[in-house]
């Protein structure tokens, strides 16, 4: 976990009991699940192997182990999970170079977050050699803490990272609202008992308790997570 501004503690707006938000990066702050699978297509491609367009909802979300891992065993591969990772945080790295599409409403969002003195953590599956790259693009200033996947035990959608998160900021997780566009993330954070609002990016995310659905980041601002702390029961989209 890197801390890239002083913690903001939990502090919240009057009359709400939301503490902190926590935030994914690919495909809910960046557009680019579409650049890991692209990646990814392309390095196999160089490896001899073609991948299946419905290998992309298994590893969508997930920490590079296990998408890797996948993949190797999918194809059969002659690549070590080490070798093949490089690969991908390089080709990653190469694309994201060129071009980092914020996904629509998440630029309004940050500033909102940060206009209201609201405690703000990124909490990624990535490298922390990626989030760094992406993070210059989205601005560090946003965030009082940054959490990658390669530097918990236990990455999503275990409940570690969220964990982590929650209590760098000195937050209770169930006060804490948690963006998500994948499932492998949304069960991360429900599962460490945080309110998930859900943008569901390639593959689709059922209603559930504890959780709103939403078609964009253009419908979530400050009073809409304030009133995620106060609903209960299954909720679908806004």
């Amino acid at each position: 976990m890197t801390t890239t501004v002083p913690a903001l503690g939990t502090h919240s707006a009057e009359g709400s009991s939301l503490q902190a938000v926590l935030l994914d990066m690919d495909g809910t702050l960046v557009d680019t699940e579409g650049f890991w699978w692209d990646v990814e297509r392309d390095v196999f491609a160089g490896l001899g192997h073609s991948l299946k367009d419905d290998w992309r909802e298994v590893v969508v979300g997930g920490p590079m182990t296990r998408s890797a891992g996948f993949l190797i065993e999918a194809t059969g591969a002659d690549i070590t999970l080490a070798e093949l990772t490089v690969l991908l945080n390089d080709g990653f790295e190469d694309r994201i170079d060129s071009a980092l599409p914020l996904m629509p409403g998440a630029a309004r969002l940050l500033a909102e977050l940060a206009a209201h003195d609201i405690p703000t953590a990124l909490v990624s599956a990535s490298h922390r050699r990626i989030i760094d790259r992406v993070l210059a693009a989205l601005g560090p200033q946003y965030f009082a803490l940054t959490v990658a996947g390669d530097e918990v035990d236990r990455t999503k959608p275990f409940p570690d990272p969220y964990l982590l998160a929650a209590s760098g900021l000195g937050a209770r997780p169930e006060r804490c609202a948690v963006v998500e566009d994948t499932a492998t993330g949304v069960a991360s954070a429900e599962a460490a008992g945080c309110r998930v609002v859900a943008v569901p990016s390639v593959t689709p995310i059922a209603p559930a308790r504890r959780r709103t659905i939403v078609t964009s980041l253009e419908e979530v601002d400050l009073p809409f997570l304030h009133g995620l702390m106060r609903r209960d029961g299954p909720s679908g989209a806004r």
